[in-house]
């Protein structure tokens, strides 16, 4: 038995602690008078409560949540001990060194009870967890049982209780048991300590009561209606116990004392289990949490929270089975149907001893035996047999086998490596738990794990070794913390190393991929199928991507143990050993994984269909680089401003501006615009918040002075002297600059710009206003002798201001959401900005602008102008449709007005003469046509061309020869012919799939001939081809299917699909028919080592293609023979092994077991074979060679059969219609929308 500490603080000397029942909270009650609020998951302090002044004789009751004291109860005459809360009446028990018990209503905030009778120092009072008693422990060495049921019924009646006033029950003292006799009564009186007691407690289900005192004794009691006797005596502590309890879930006692020790004691034979010592430390108090396996004591320094064993049930999966210890039973859990039954019973301990429980589980699916490891005996194993037939019943373990080692672990199908940590040696066991082979490892090690092939991970104290056990050789090393668990991805080639509160990921050379780092313990891991960790801690699910990303999944109530993980479902153990399934979405670590993958088709996929939110995951994208991917996330103006400027997306930062609108955001906008060259939309935002200055200053450096003579017109408006003078030098309008400084008082200046200029006249009046005599003036330069400056003459004037952009093609991104108004991607173009950019400057009068501009005081609505206002919240769309609409006279588009009238002329007409012409009615073709968008319904309507283009785009077909039979038989199939009169032409009928079903013409849809039943059909019978070996008639009739599911409609979403898995399975049988075909032929040629080896990997690949049982059975045979044949042992080895998984036949089995044998003494390929069974890998269907995973690929778009890069934009060679690499939307089986 172990003390396996969880957290530990320092601090005075702990008098109480108590757990929160829901929370992973601990109060601790100081000797000083404090009180403190841990967490002990994170191990902080949250708070502290130190209202008590010492030991000031009150109870305090307090709020949590606001950490403030609520009231306080006033009564005690002494210190007060201990105080607890009644677990269903609003009641508080106290003990007091006053030799009372006080229960009060906290409610009313009363006494309604002191229990007198203790002649010394009460030291414990506590309430039956269930029952209406009280057990009470005092100095004067009895403990005692009250009766509280009277004060149940009493308060249940509603009857006041006789201390009302708590001053009234000071005074009253011990007179009040007198008044309270009928409602608390003493049931027992218990002694037998020989000293004070300090504690007594109530066990939680049966009548038992347990004490212990200074006379270093706990005792345990049993009790009837009628009587309470001494039932044992446990001796061994030899100071003052102060506390003792019943474990709440086993059949044990804890006790402390001031020995400095935890004892830990069996309930049933009251013999001692183990002890647990502190050599600094008194222990004072004790107590168990409510639910949890968590314990907590306070000594002299503080307080320790722990448990007393592990509670990760040892567990082991294999395919779709799991086999986890529960009971002391072996037990199997199927995740397919969900049964859970037990197999074989295990060791349980002696009576009066302790056996720890299993801590890990190693299995070998071969032999179906399983090595369980656990801490008894200073480290041990016991090897078990499964019986082959599980029944549901426990059967016999048969002959155990068991040995001494702190891990064991299945190195191959017939041995076992056992680590002897004393001797620091590795020992390689056979079946029969005799040493074979002993190993000095390199390193200290402190346990081992599995690795691939013949490999172990050896763990040291700061790192973690690959050791080959065959060459006995280091292959690599990791540092890493001391790691205790190891989770290995399904294809071993990662590997997540897990310690106390860090994991590291590695490839199987060892090499680092990443670290996470927890603040909490983590407590197990396991792989997806994509590639990404899930891992737990104490309150959270969380996933690890291999590049490092992190988050958290969901948060979980207690700690679960993954097992397994599929699609949305986690398979986990809890504490208790039950498998339990959690639902979880994985779409967020998808979603990045998509992103590292840089697969942003299914990243588009899953913005489309998931409610991927959150400021998380949009600070992620930004942080990654991913700002224009953000954007399709957010809603708020501000945020989707500031992503449309970083991923330069200016359309959609524009739109926002405006529904921002305030001069901060504008000003930020034309920053941004200026700097890429954006002059239309600049110009624009400086309208928009009336930057005057900069709009002159924009107009000049563009050269465009037309709109430089508005702004000068503008300026008069706004009596703004100095926009004026500075549009006037922008302009080189002497005169006017003169003018303004005239108008401003400054003579002196508009004397010397017009003298200088040669404006001689203009200066003599400006001279005479001044009243200054010529002669005075002195320093003026005359026309002759200065060079004038004026602004430089824009070489070509243009309309289209913007930089030139280089034209590149949209992102995958632009334009494939639709969130709404704000959530639309960009506009194409710009013309819409270049109107609202010269909406107000290209008027004819200033008023026009200046109403435009909003410079009159009564707002922006000046003389009618409110169309041509950049400032309103129109933003100028007025403008733009109005001149649409007056350009259509100049363009010679008549008004619709004629053409109403031409109608209303031909139905007056009509009227008159009294008959309207019958309208041609629509034809059920075009019905059929309208009715169905699947192109098998177009050409039952005729409609060639449109099919070809619907399969064109939806699943990239190039080549329709292979399609023409069909094609015409679907059209033909699609009608009847009926002869009514001679030399009368016939009548086509057509014919309707649903005749019967509907009389809504909307309804209406063609007969087919292809359907899902006769396409399982063809399955079968390709089946059948396959099985007898006729491959040529079955890759005929497996390519006929694959045409013809083109063709086939679904009426549920469960039919597509269905569809969709017969596409799949027509691929996979295809493919590897041609391979089997292409292996056939190469047989025939020279038995060369390049056709050998050939011969070798076409049969290896054949295994790989998803077939039927039976077919991959026979597959797997065939790849073994051939291997063997031409002593490719390794790989021959492998497909025995995983022939052996399916389960074959019994002499099939014996065979592969006999192969496997003789492979492992040869262990080597005798060719090159290009083939590697742990490496993930899929087939390109031209080459009939390897694409490994993360190795390029392009598919077909209608089969998905994936191809090497060079064979992109020829025909694939599995259905013969689709190009390679095509883009395609994907094929549509149902004509609704579901």
């Amino acid at each position: 038995m172990q003390m396996l500490t969880k957290f530990e603080t320092k601090s005075s000397r702990v008098k109480g602690v108590a757990f929160h029942p829901k929370r992973p909270w601990i109060l601790a009650s100081l000797h000083n008078g404090s009180i403190q609020l841990w967490d002990y998951r994170m191990g902080t302090l949250l708070d502290r409560f130190e209202e008590h002044e010492g030991d000031d004789y009150k109870v305090k009751v307090w709020n949590h949540r606001t950490r403030r004291c609520i009231f306080t109860l006033q009564g005690h005459l002494d210190y007060v001990r201990t105080v607890y809360f009644h677990p269903e009446q609003p009641w508080i028990i106290s003990a007091s060194d006053d030799q009372t018990i006080r229960i009060w209503n906290w409610q009313s905030r009363q006494c309604i009870a002191v229990l007198t009778g203790h002649n010394h120092y009460v030291m414990c009072a506590q309430f039956h967890p269930t029952e209406d008693l009280v057990v009470s422990a005092c100095l004067d060495q009895t403990v005692r049982v009250w009766d509280i049921s009277g004060l149940r019924r009493k308060s249940a009646a509603g009857a006041q209780p006789m201390m009302a006033d708590p001053l009234t029950a000071q005074r009253m003292g011990a007179q009040g048991d007198f008044f309270n006799v009928t409602d608390v009564v003493v049931k027992f009186v218990l002694e037998g300590h020989t000293r004070g007691v300090n504690w007594a407690t109530f066990h939680p289900t049966m009548p038992l009561v347990l004490s212990c005192g200074d006379d270093r004794q706990v005792k345990i009691w049993r009790m009837n209606d009628s009587r309470a006797w001494e039932v044992d005596t446990c001796r061994g502590h030899y100071n003052n116990v102060n506390s003792a309890m019943f474990h709440p879930k086993r059949d044990f006692i804890l006790s402390d004392s001031e020995d400095k020790t935890i004892r830990v004691w069996d309930t049933t034979r009251r013999t001692l289990l183990q002890t647990f010592r502190r050599e600094q430390d008194r222990f004072w108090c004790l107590n168990a949490h409510p639910e949890l396996n968590l314990f907590a004591a306070g000594h002299d320094n503080g307080l320790i929270v722990f448990k007393l064993e592990r509670e990760r049930p040892a567990a082991a999966i294999h395919q779709n089975s799991l086999l986890y210890v529960k009971d002391s039973q072996v037990r199997l859990h199927n995740f397919g149907d969900a049964s859970d039954q037990p197999t074989i019973a295990i060791r349980t301990a002696p009576a009066g001893q302790y056996l720890p429980p299993p801590r890990s589980m190693s299995f070998n699916p071969a032999e179906k035996a399983i090595l369980l490891t656990s801490d008894a005996e200073g480290g041990s194993y016991e090897l078990y047999n499964l019986p082959r037939q599980i029944t549901g019943h426990v059967a016999d373990a048969g002959q155990t086998r068991r040995g001494a080692g702190s891990s064991a672990i299945w190195t191959g199908r017939n041995r076992f490596a056992v680590l002897d940590k004393g001797a620091q040696q590795i020992l390689i066991k056979d079946l029969s738990n005799q040493t074979t082979k002993t190993i000095q490892p390199p390193v200290v090690v402190e346990a081992i794990f599995a690795a691939p092939g013949s490999q172990l991970l050896l763990a040291t104290s700061t790192s973690v070794v690959l050791f080959d056990v065959q060459t006995r050789q280091t292959v690599a090393e990791i540092n890493a913390a001391p790691v205790k668990y190891v989770a290995w991805s399904s294809d071993m080639s990662t590997v997540a190393l897990l310690c106390k509160h860090t994991i590291t990921l590695a490839n199987k050379q060892l090499e680092q991929l990443c670290q996470v780092h927890e603040t909490i313990r983590i407590k197990s891991a396991v792989w997806d199928e994509s590639g990404v960790l899930l891992y737990t801690t104490l309150n959270h699910i969380k996933f690890a991507l291999p590049q490092g990303d992190t988050g958290i999944i969901r948060t979980i109530d207690n700690p679960v143990y993954l097992v397994r993980i599929q699609g949305g479902d986690v398979h986990c153990l809890d504490r208790e050993g039950t498998v339990q399934t959690i639902k979880i979405d994985p779409t967020e670590y998808r979603f990045k994984l998509a992103l590292v993958h840089r697969n942003y088709e299914e990243v588009v996929s899953i913005i489309r269909n998931s409610n991927l939110v959150g400021q998380s995951i949009i600070a992620y994208l930004q942080k990654n680089g991913y700002p224009e991917i953000a954007l399709h996330f957010v809603r708020d103006d501000t945020a989707r401003f500031e992503l449309a400027l970083e991923c330069g997306n200016m359309d959609i930062a524009l739109e926002t501006a405006k529904a921002i609108d305030k001069p901060a955001y504008w000003d930020k906008f034309s920053q941004e615009a200026l700097r890429r060259g954006h002059v239309q939309m600049v110009e624009l935002a400086y309208q928009r918040v009336k930057a005057y200055d900069k709009l002159s200053f924009l107009y000049s450096i563009t050269g465009n002075f037309d709109k430089l003579a508005k702004m000068q017109k503008i300026a008069i408006m706004r009596e703004d002297p100095q926009s004026r003078l500075q549009n006037s030098l922008y302009l080189g309008d002497v005169e006017d600059r003169v003018r303004v400084l005239r108008e401003s008082g400054q003579l002196s200046l508009a004397y010397l710009a017009a003298k200088t200029h040669g404006l001689d006249e203009e200066a003599e009046a400006i001279r005479t206003t001044a009243e200054i005599e010529e002669a005075d003036i002195v320093g003026v330069p005359s026309a002759n002798d200065t060079t004038l400056l004026y602004p430089a003459t824009p070489i070509k004037q243009t309309n289209e201001l913007d930089w030139p952009q280089l034209h590149v093609n949209k992102g995958i991104f632009d334009g494939r959401f639709n969130f709404g108004d704000k959530g639309a991607g960009p506009r194409p173009g710009k013309s819409r900005v270049a109107d609202l950019a010269t909406a107000m400057v290209d008027a004819d009068e200033a008023d026009e602008s200046s109403g435009a501009w909003g410079i009159d005081d009564d707002g922006d609505n000046i003389g009618g102008m409110a169309t041509h206002d950049a400032f309103g919240d129109n933003d100028g769309e007025a403008d733009v449709l109005d001149e649409d609409a007056e350009a259509e006279g100049s363009w010679g588009i008549d008004d619709d007005g004629e053409l109403d009238a031409e109608i209303a002329a031909e139905a007056t007409a009509a009227a008159a003469a009294g008959y309207v012409a019958p309208q041609p009615g629509v034809s059920e073709l075009e019905i059929w046509s309208r009715n169905s968008p699947l192109a098998v319904d177009q050409i039952a309507a005729g409609n060639f061309e449109q099919a070809m283009r619907l399969l064109r785009d939806q699943v990239g077909i190039s080549s329709f020869a292979a399609l023409k039979p069909a094609f015409m038989e679907i059209y033909s199939a699609s009608r009847s012919v009926l002869t009514t009169a001679p030399f009368a032409p016939a009548t086509r009928i057509p014919l309707r799939r649903n005749p019967t079903e509907s009389t809504d013409r909307s309804q209406y849809l063609p007969a087919q001939i292809y359907s899902l039943s006769s396409s399982l059909e063809q399955l079968q019978q390709g089946y059948r081809a396959t099985t007898a070996g006729k491959f040529e008639e079955a890759l005929t009739l497996f390519k006929r299917l694959l045409l013809s599911l083109i063709f086939v409609t679904a009426d549920t979403l469960e039919d597509a699909n269905e569809i969709k898995q017969l596409l799949q399975i027509s691929r996979e049988y295809t493919i590897g028919i041609s391979i089997e075909l292409a292996r056939a032929a190469v047989s025939k040629d020279d038995a060369t080592e390049e056709n050998l080896t050939r011969l070798v990997e076409l049969a290896a690949y054949f295994t790989h293609c998803q077939l039927r049982a039976d077919h991959e059975k026979l597959s797997l045979r065939l790849a073994m023979n051939t291997a063997f044949k031409h002593k490719c042992f390794k790989a021959a080895g492998e497909f025995a092994q995983r022939l052996l998984d399916l389960v074959p036949a019994p002499a099939i089995a014996e065979k592969a077991r006999k192969m496997i044998t003789i492979c492992d003494r040869q262990s080597r390929d005798a060719l090159p074979v290009n083939y590697d069974a742990r490496n993930p890998f899929v087939i390109c269907a031209a080459s009939h060679t390897p694409i490994h995973r993360g190795q390029a690929t392009v598919n077909c778009p209608y089969c998905q059969a994936s191809y090497k890069p060079e064979f992109e934009g020829e025909l694939c060679r599995v259905c013969n219609i689709a190009q390679i690499g095509a883009k395609a939307t994907g094929l549509r089986s149902l004509a609704s929308a579901e």
